[in-house]
């Protein structure tokens, strides 16, 4: 059976002109890549494939008319709105957990176990669509992403919730880059940039709405479960077009699948890189609550993880079994300044979106008394200008070409904002907080999916597949990174404030304390010490910021070398 209904209708022949003449062939080589390309699914009726889909510029094979268009790349973005959501939609059903289950030592690892399952997979998941057929790999990681967010929702113990988060999480990695994979080969260089607005207006979106949507959960008779099951309700909605609309795509369809498994895949590689980055989540979770920064048991997590880094880098630099095109990271990347300012630039978009999104709630929590709904409520001002500004990048960065001033300008209002938020106080105004918000949301979005779409503007064809890998690593990594040290900073100054203030204080019930207001340890305290208490954790909230503000002058900083040269369009 065929694997879509596209592939049994019409296609129009490219003109002479477009073509060679003795075979209607055209090499890589011989394509400007500057020039302007006919899309590969024409809206009004016509799917031409990409040059280096098969070699050809015309495969007969997939043709997609509008309708399917717009169906397929809708359900193609629903699942990139759901690893968003799920990024940070525990962050304000948190309490909820830890009132069923207890366990608040295990908290960190609501958020961390989802980030770390997918930040330690996106490499792997990268070179997977360049070696196996694209739609049914896609589908896989869909399949396993639902898996998960089963055993979440039907969760009966704190352990079975964190699984379920991993789980998720290397489902949800392997959606995303799948959904790039797509869009890259489907599009051409200059709708690319659009494309990829479009998806960071989703992830950006789904990002942010995540504690909106747990606090509506939290604030009906849902319970917190259906945070977690909402997530089926969309998979099957979009279950026929995944199945029947999806061109199935088989970058190499003619390498035999023991070679593309043995040859073509860095087994090795894959192992020591998940290893390291399970050790390095740990350690920077750990470190400071679960463990003193100087037990031996943090020192060997800190260990192990730079073994298993070192042994890693070791094998991609001279692993005898896998040639360099085929090995997990791209490091020919490495040897091009731009490719790696671009992608720590994503990095730090994470940064940049991740904390406030988890931290805006909490500020209104503790510092106004807001309700988990009316705190994620909050984050509407950040909302709308992330939003706002993720669409204006993707359309005018299209039309203008040039990309570096979108770093310099997202830079600078992400480092105002963030300086602003780090002195922030119980007593400061809500309408004040919501400008510094709004100065961090619109930078952030300035330059939030700009890296996608200007690395594959300057890559070849081949090479698009290693650089959704490139930067999706950048961008999952700093999500891991920057809830790992802004959760570590948070906590630990919280409690050391709060210590110096009720130097009696109950350590374990100031940790519950900490994930919201609605705690019984909260509400057991008396006037006087609930306002010394919130007094300390608001502070450390503040203090949090300090990653977002090395976060924002790092990009200004990246921007100043970046090349000022113009992309995107042909003239």
């Amino acid at each position: 059976m065929s694997d879509s209904p596209l592939h049994n209708e019409k296609t129009v022949e490219r003109s002479p002109n477009d073509t060679q003449s003795d075979a209607g062939k055209q090499s890589l080589n011989d394509v400007d890549p500057n020039a302007e390309e006919s899309s590969p699914r024409n809206l009004h009726g016509v799917k031409v494939t990409r040059p280096h889909m098969s070699g050809t510029i015309l495969d007969h094979s997939n043709v997609t008319y509008d309708h399917q268009w717009l169906m397929t790349i809708t359900a193609i973005l629903s699942t990139t709105l759901l690893f968003s959501l799920d990024t940070t939609i525990v962050a304000n059903v948190q309490p909820s957990i830890i009132k069923e289950f207890g366990e608040v030592s295990k908290l960190s690892w609501l958020g961390t176990a989802f980030a770390l399952g997918s930040a330690s997979t996106i490499l792997p998941w990268s070179k997977a669509y360049g070696v196996l057929n694209v739609k049914w790999l896609y589908i896989s990681h869909v399949i396993v992403f639902e898996t998960g967010s089963a055993l979440c929702g039907g969760a009966p113990d704190m352990n079975a919730l964190i699984v379920g988060r991993a789980i998720a999480g290397f489902g949800a990695s392997g959606m995303y880059v799948g959904c790039l994979t797509y869009v890259s080969i489907l599009t051409t260089v200059q709708e690319r940039p659009i494309y990829m607005g479009l998806i960071g207006l989703v992830w950006g979106l789904g990002t942010i709405l995540g504690p909106v949507i747990g606090g509506a959960f939290i604030d009906s008779n849902a319970t917190w479960r259906w945070a977690f099951y909402i997530n089926l309700v969309v998979g099957a909605v979009f279950a026929p077009v995944y199945l029947f609309l999806l061109p199935s795509l088989d970058l190499q369809k003619d390498v035999p699948l023991r070679q593309r498994l043995v040859r073509n895949f860095d087994w090795l590689g894959n192992l020591f890189f998940i290893g390291g980055i399970c050790c390095f989540t740990l350690a920077i979770t750990f470190g400071g609550s679960l463990f003193s920064w100087s037990s031996a048991s943090e020192i060997a997590l800190w260990v192990v993880a730079g073994v298993l880094f070192l042994v890693f880098c070791l094998t991609q630099a001279f692993h005898p079994l896998v040639n360099a095109q085929h090995k997990l990271y791209p490091t020919i990347f490495l040897r091009r300044p731009v490719m790696v300012m671009l992608q720590l630039a994503v990095f730090m978009s994470s940064v940049s979106l991740l904390i406030p999104v988890y931290y805006i709630p909490l500020f209104y929590q503790f510092a106004k008394g807001s309700s988990a709904l009316g705190s994620a409520v909050h984050l509407l001002p950040f909302v709308i200008m992330v939003v706002v500004f993720v669409i204006i990048n993707g359309s005018l960065m299209a039309k203008l070409g040039y990309y570096m001033p979108w770093y310099l300008f997202g830079g600078a209002l992400v480092l105002i904002g963030s300086a602003l938020m780090y002195t922030v106080t119980a007593t400061t105004l809500t309408s004040a907080v919501y400008g510094y918000t709004v100065l961090i949301g619109a930078g952030a979005g300035s330059f939030l999916q700009a890296g996608f779409s200007v690395t594959q503007a300057l890559l070849e064809p081949e090479e698009i597949t290693d650089a959704v890998g490139f930067m999706s690593f950048g961008q999952s990594i700093g999500i891991v990174i920057s809830l790992a040290i802004a959760g570590a900073i948070f906590q630990n100054r919280a409690v050391s404030n709060v210590v110096s203030i009720l130097p009696g204080v109950d350590i374990s019930g100031l940790r519950s304390a900490i994930t919201g207001t609605d705690s019984a340890y909260f509400a057991s305290l008396s006037p006087a010490e609930r306002g010394s208490v919130t007094e300390g954790i608001v502070k450390a909230l503040g203090d949090v910021y300090v990653v977002v503000i090395v976060a924002g002058a790092t990009v200004i900083l990246l921007a100043v070398f970046l090349p000022k040269t113009k992309l995107f369009t042909s003239g």
